[in-house]
């Protein structure tokens, strides 16, 4: 199961950061950016989940607690960016590259973490 799980960190990065910086590239969000936000939320909650059998639960840890926030501000940012291209709010599709620029590092901190945790075991 542990190759599974890694596998869906490594979709989830590999969506998140795609979506994220394609935005960011083009200065404009568009429908498959939300798209790919919310495959990257689908897979890092699957990897968690995953990760979360294999260690036998959750363990309140400085890494299970910046991957509880991590999870929910994705979660935030993939629901505000299906507002935001609903409601068609130009300004807001023209500058929501900030936010998903500041949600992606946070969320690489408990990524990053978990790797390096994973390697020293």
């Amino acid at each position: 199961m542990i190759r599974t799980a890694a596998m869906m960190m490594g979709i989830a990065l590999t969506c998140y950061t795609v979506g994220v910086w394609g935005e960011r590239l083009s200065g404009r969000l568009r429908p498959w950016h939300a798209v790919l936000f919310w495959l990257g939320l689908i897979a890092d909650t699957t990897g968690t989940e995953m990760m979360r059998r294999i260690a036998g639960g959750w363990h309140f840890t400085l890494h299970g607690a910046t991957g509880v926030v991590a999870l929910m501000l994705m979660c935030a940012h993939a629901i505000w960016a299906t507002v935001v291209l609903v409601r068609r709010d130009e300004r807001a599709i023209l500058t929501f590259h900030r936010i998903s620029v500041v949600v992606w590092a946070i969320w690489l901190v408990p990524f990053i973490g978990g790797m390096v945790a994973g390697m020293w075991r």
